[in-house]
């Protein structure tokens, strides 16, 4: 029998529409996940069972009046730390940021508590989210719930972890070059990737978006419902939509991409490649046409996208008093500190590769419905490592999959295709044609249909 904190958000709504299940006594079960799991996986921040505690009876009242105030109203939630809520500081995982409460809820977290969503804390992020894992110096390392001496991903670390055991059905994210579908694959999860601009974020930046991250798809598209209405505050936003975010899609006759040779970067380790080369064969089996796409991404690009990102950090970094500045995380300083000398045209050629990743991963991915590929080339490592490299300077040799359509705009989707002999899941990468978010959704709800039955939760 399925537990409470186990339910998917769409059966607890369906639940508490029906009157057989309240907010309260499943933010309670929830509460009591949390307690038993968060000493080991240090997933969390800001967390307040209290506040809870409080929405939930909230949102009972509203329930039991038939009165709910959104989609999610009553069901237990998370935010990224780095997502802004009202009267919280925002620390960016780092010790060295000055703990000011935020002023103003962040797009994200207006949206949620516009819909009645019961947040339970913020989840924790390494050092400017600049890590694929939960090493930071400010939160204690976040671990996989799966195997505990390995790495839940990153940015998102927390959230991983928290969905992946339990800690209520939904989470949101972030992701500039794999955030949300690295953690996503490295802990089982659905976890997309909107289109650049389709949620609102503040503050704004090119290629930086806010997602979700849940055990199902189905709970993806109910989540996306709420975080795409549209915020004046984000600039870059697209221009507001009505999407139908419904599930149902034929997999028959569409043309499917099977990309597994990025072009640079760290190869594909053997069980990946059999895992997303099965799920191509799934979706052939279900009547799509299935080709190759090679590789498109350089060295070049992938260099030329880290000088900018170090540049970028160090001059956050400078800008620091020395005291604070001591504070962040050495990988993270020894990485920033390769932007200090750089001139200025070295910095706009970085900079002038986003155009070319772009172009190249349009190019590439046109002809194609959608693209499947590794969400990793590896499995997730030990959770005291930075990166799959653990090296400063080699910090982006696993995002060759992931950062391409950051860079180009279009959704992207990771899912669960396998596992590795040890249980450390491994993610499909499920990409689409730019805005169609709900396409890429439909896609990976067709392939829930037609993947081997899923191991249990690790949630004890």
């Amino acid at each position: 029998m399925t537990e409470l904190p186990d339910l998917t958000a769409v059966e607890l709504v369906a639940h508490y529409r029906a009157k057989t299940l309240s907010p309260v006594e499943v933010t309670e079960a929830v509460l009591s996940r949390i307690e038993a799991r968060e000493p080991e996986l240090h997933a969390l921040y800001a967390y307040d069972p209290s506040g809870a505690l409080d929405d939930a009876k909230a949102s009972e009242a509203r329930w039991a009046a038939d009165e709910p105030l959104g989609p999610i109203d009553g069901v237990p939630l998370t935010l990224k730390e780095n997502i802004a809520t009202r009267g919280t500081p925002v620390p960016l995982g780092t010790a060295a940021t000055a703990l000011t409460p935020a002023v103003e809820d962040a797009p994200a977290a207006a949206r949620i508590r516009e819909s009645g969503g019961v947040l339970l804390a913020k989840t924790t992020m390494p050092d400017y989210g600049m890590l694929t894992s939960g090493l930071s110096s400010f939160h204690e390392t976040a671990r996989n719930p799966w195997l505990t001496s390995a790495s839940p991903g990153g940015s998102s670390a927390g959230a991983g972890a928290a969905a992946a055991a339990g800690y209520g059905p939904l989470h949101v994210g972030t992701d500039i070059g794999g955030s949300i579908r690295l953690p996503a694959g490295w802990c089982g999860l659905a976890g997309l990737k909107p289109s650049f601009g389709r949620v609102p974020v503040a503050p704004p930046f090119l290629g930086r978006v806010a997602g979700p991250m849940t055990r199902t798809v189905a709970d993806t598209a109910l989540l996306m419902s709420v975080l795409s209405a549209p915020d004046e505050r984000d600039h870059l936003s697209l221009p507001p939509s009505d999407l139908d975010w419904s599930l149902g899609l034929s997999l028959a006759g569409l043309r499917i991409g099977l990309h597994l040779d990025p072009g640079v970067g760290l190869p594909v380790d053997p069980a990946t490649l059999d895992a997303v080369t099965a799920a191509a064969r799934a979706f052939e089996a279900a009547g799509a046409v299935v080709e190759p796409v090679g590789p498109f991404l350089t060295r070049e690009m992938l260099d030329g996208l880290d000088v900018f990102w170090r540049t970028r950090a160090w001059a956050d970094m400078q800008a620091l008093p020395e005291e604070r500045r001591a504070k962040v995380l050495p990988y993270i300083a020894d990485w920033a500190a390769g932007g200090a000398e750089l001139s200025g045209v070295d910095v706009y050629r970085g900079f002038a590769r986003i155009d070319e990743i772009s172009v190249a991963t349009l190019r590439a991915t046109s002809a194609f419905d959608f693209v499947l590929s590794p969400a990793c080339p590896v499995a997730a490592p030990p959770a005291e490592w930075a990166s799959p490299t653990n090296d400063p300077a080699r910090p982006f040799e696993h995002i060759a999959f992931t950062v391409p359509y950051n860079m180009s705009g279009q959704p992207a989707v990771s899912v669960n295709c396998g596992y590795t002999g040890d249980g450390r899941p491994i993610g499909l990468q499920i990409a689409g044609r730019r805005f169609d978010d709900a396409g890429v959704l439909r896609a990976a709800a067709a392939y829930e249909g037609l993947r081997e039955p899923q191991r249990p939760w690790p949630i004890g």
